[in-house]
């Protein structure tokens, strides 16, 4: 059973594109995110076509079953600067170009800040990029990429903290079946939903069907939290190791709303007990699953 689960974590591009195979396949894992460009630029050079080929070739012939694609951090798509929420729109554009062309079909995003100008300001300018988003020529030319909202920790002045919040974007936006979320473990907990205990966990899936809809929820984000219940702050820790335990992601990676979505790890990179950290998480994931 174990070996069926979607499994993976954030690798890097560093040495191109069809080394991540590679170091998937050292990890053992089957689902893999990446960043298609530096996550802290906004420049993005053009994909070498032979490049994006390798990669794809080297894809099809290992045992990896999933991709996502994780926008830049320097995204706001909620933000008042009417500048730099083109440059976000843009970004994302590209995005969902690169994704085509490397034939990965989820791209995952973070929604930004409304810095300080209101939440419902935050969502009109949120849905306003979907919109545009959904009339361009990169969301048309490659119509097997879906865009994922990602759940937010609520720091700040962050739009997409509540899933209320992210169903009003969705259904604003039209409702389009390319566009779902993403659920981060850590970003749910410090937003002020309960994973440690069966009951809250139940409620919380329950409550996320009843609001967005289960078939729109794609992928989950495995991080347990430095910070407490409902703090609202941000700080991923490896899993186990923080505030939501081993038994919170016990429930996570058996629930059976959740059993099929692809996992993937956002832990601290590094050492961790003498050994290479994502090792570490992985296999302490790995042990938590019920056969």
């Amino acid at each position: 059973m174990c070996d069926r689960l979607l499994l993976g974590c954030h690798l890097s591009i560093g040495k191109g594109f069809p080394a991540v195979i590679d170091e998937s396949e050292r990890l053992g894992i089957n689902a893999v995110q990446i960043f298609s460009h530096s996550a802290r630029s906004w420049k993005m050079k053009p994909l070498d076509p032979e490049e994006a080929g390798a990669f794809q070739e080297r894809w099809e012939n290992s045992g990896v079953r999933y991709f996502v694609i994780h926008t830049s951090y320097l995204l706001n798509l909620a933000s008042p600067d009417e500048g730099l929420w083109e440059k976000s729109l843009m970004s994302l554009r590209e995005e969902v170009q690169r994704a085509g062309e490397l034939g990965i079909d989820d791209v995952v995003t973070h929604l930004g800040s409304h810095k300080g100008k209101g939440l419902e300001r935050g969502i009109a300018k949120v849905v306003e990029a979907l919109v545009r988003l959904q009339e361009s020529p990169e969301w048309r030319q490659f119509p097997d990429v879906r865009l994922m909202l990602e759940l937010t920790a609520g720091a700040g002045d962050t739009v997409g903290k509540r899933f209320e919040e992210l169903a009003e974007i969705i259904e604003r936006a039209g409702g389009g079946e390319r566009i779902g979320i993403c659920f981060d473990t850590c970003h749910a907990f410090a937003s002020g939903y309960e994973l440690r205990t069966p009951e809250g966990f139940d409620e919380t899936i329950a409550e996320l069907d009843r609001i967005i809809g289960l078939e729109r929820l794609w992928l989950v984000h495995l991080n347990d939290s430095v910070h407490p219940f409902d703090s609202h702050k941000d700080r991923h820790a490896h899993i186990g190791r923080g505030e939501i335990g081993l038994d919170g992601f016990r429930l996570v990676v058996n629930h059976p709303a959740l059993r099929a979505l692809p996992f993937i790890l956002e832990t601290p990179k590094g050492e961790l007990d003498g050994e290479e950290a994502d090792v570490v998480n992985l296999r302490t994931v790995r042990n938590l699953v019920r056969s």
